[in-house]
Formats: C-alpha cells, structure tokens, sequence
C-alpha cells in the first residue's frame, strides 16, 4: 500500500511539473516578446499577393524580426494561419508576441500607408512623390495618366486628368491597385468639390477643371496666401476682356525649364498651348497640381479692376498691381533695375 502511494506522489509530482512546464512553454509562445525583441522602432513586413507562408518566415528572417522560429512557427499552425496568407503592409511594434502579430497576419489587419504629395508639377513628379509607396509599379499609373479612355473614365483628358490628384496627406493600404488609387483620388476630389463650391464656380463661368488649371497658375506665380485671391481677380479680369493671361509660369512649364529666374524675349516665342503670352485664355491642363488653398483664392477671387501685376523689387516675395500698361511698365521698371542690380540673368 506504501508503495503505491509513494508512486501515486511520484507520478502527481511528474505530471504537475509537466504541465508547469508546458503551460510556461505556451505562455512564452503564446505571450513572450518574439518579434522585432528589443527593436528600438516599428518594423514594417510587407506581404505580397500571392505570398506563402514560407515567404512570409523568410521575410521576417531577413529583416531579423523573428527570435524563435519554432514557436512562431507552432503557434502559426495552432492559429490556422498558414492557410490564411493575406498581403498587406503590417506594423510590427518592438518586443511584439507571437499570438498577437499572427492574429494581426491571419485577419489582415495591415496598417495604412501615410502618402502625402504636394510642390507637384508634371505627371513624372507625381509618380516619383508615390513611387515605392504602394505595391503598384510607377510605370503602370503613368501609363493610365496617359490614357485618353482611363482618363476619361473619370471626367478628364490627359491633359487635365492632374486637376483630380489634390495635394494632401492621404492614408492608403499598400496593396492598391493603379485603378484602385485612382478611385480613391476621385473620390477625394468629390468631396472637395462639394455643392457649395460647384455653386461658386458656376458664378465664375469656370467648370471644376478650369479653375482648378487657374488655381494652379496662381499658386505658381505667388506662394503668398493672402495675395492669391488679388491674382485670381487679374486672371479673370483678363479672360473676361478677351487679354491674353501672360503668365511667366506658364512659359516655363512650355519650356520645361522650372529653374529660369528671368523670362527673355526667346522663351516667349515658343509654340506651346502653354504659352500664354501667344494665346488667349486657359492652358489645355494644370501647369502644377493645384492645392485646396489655391482653388479656394480662385473661388472666392477678389473684384477689382487690376490687369497687370509684377514682382516688387523688394524680393519679398509680393507683386505690385496695375490697372493701366503705363503703371504695369514702371512697376516692371522697377523689377528689371532690381534684376540687373543683383545680377540676375
């Protein structure tokens, strides 16, 4: 009878210890720091369509994001997640567990991505601004930009579809596709053109699209908020009296040299479209994407009677405006002399 209850304690004291074990064994799988230990900053794991999930093992073994493999790799089978793969771009937090980056993986809860883009001038820029970014290649949006029917799918021709793309700060998931992008862009567009603002443009005799191109010539000619209404009064002013908009910005976007510091007679006989000293009224699309502060200046334009506007010879940054050519050619005068004082070619 001793014996027996000697081994009944014997075989108690293995069991329980067993389970002590094991129960810390799947404590530490299951909640011990695993991924990205003592990591000083969130680590990014991109998972892409089509991944398996020994790809995703040998990406976090890359980057050196995982410590154990064998847990993680347990606990994966335990949690069904090898047969649940799902792409994304997913946040790994320093000293993150096993159970809760898998849970994070298996229900593909990725983490946006933080896309901002403005001081954007030509479809090229845009690209390099996205590029990377997104999961996309850069070459397949810039081949729908070029589109006529992609562009036209959303109310645009190539020549204006930049007028949709609204400088900001947007949060996207990484595995958008190029049309699912440019939905999005679209979509942002609508909201900002919403009824109070299509009520305003209808006011000015201007569709969304031209005063978005507008709105574009005016932040290029002046980075002054508080000047940007007075330029949009000019360039309306201008339309409506059939004058052409001769906007030094324009030529340089013909030229395709944003550097020029001084427009010459040479520049100004180019033949573009873009060229307003040889053409009247808008250019085919936007010389540079058009920021909400800009269209709003264009919206609410402020009415007077100035036709002329030229750089202050202070190089503050602000312009001097003129009702009559005599007053516009002394205010050149002006601008020229500083030019020359400083040099400038």
């Amino acid at each position: 009878m001793l014996k027996n209850k000697n081994f009944q304690a014997f075989t108690l004291v293995i069991v329980s210890t067993l389970l002590a074990t094991f129960s810390f064994y799947f404590w530490q799988v299951f909640q011990s720091p695993n991924l990205n230990v003592d990591g000083e900053k969130t680590a990014v794991l991109y998972i892409p369509k089509g991944a398996d999930y020994q790809q995703v093992l040998d990406s976090l073994d890359s980057k050196k994001l995982i410590n154990n493999q064998v847990g993680f790799g347990f606990l994966s089978k335990f949690m069904k997640y090898r047969e649940k793969i799902k792409p994304g771009r997913y946040e790994i937090k320093p000293n993150s567990s096993n159970r809760e980056i898998i849970g994070k993986l298996r229900a593909g809860n990725q983490d946006a991505v933080k896309l901002t883009f403005n001081n954007v001038r030509t479809k090229d820029d845009l690209i390099k601004k996205i590029g990377g970014k997104l999961s996309f290649p850069n070459e397949e949006l810039l081949t729908k930009l070029n589109d006529e029917s992609v562009c036209e799918k959303y109310g645009f021709t190539t020549d204006n579809i930049m007028c949709m793309f609204l400088p900001d700060t947007y949060f996207v998931f990484w595995t958008v596709d190029s049309d699912e992008f440019m939905v999005r862009m679209k979509f942002e567009y609508k909201n900002f053109w919403n009824e109070e603002r299509l009520a305003k443009a209808e006011e000015t005799a201007m569709s969304p699209i031209q005063v978005g191109i507008m709105a574009s010539i005016v932040q290029s000619e002046t980075n002054k908020k508080d000047e940007m209404k007075t330029v949009a009064g000019v360039y309306v002013n201008r339309i409506k009296q059939g004058i052409p908009l001769q906007a030094d910005p324009t030529v340089k976007f013909a030229v395709g040299d944003f550097t020029l510091r001084r427009i010459l007679t040479k520049h100004l006989s180019i033949d573009s479209p873009y060229n307003t000293y040889r053409n009247t009224g808008l250019p085919p699309g936007p010389i540079a994407l058009p920021e909400r502060v800009a269209l709003d200046a264009v919206l609410n334009y402020d009415r007077h009677n100035f036709v002329y506007f030229c750089a202050k010879e202070d190089f503050s940054g602000y312009h001097n405006f003129a009702e009559t050519l005599s007053e516009h050619n002394a205010n050149a005068r002006k601008y020229q002399t500083a030019l020359n004082n400083r040099g400038i070619k």
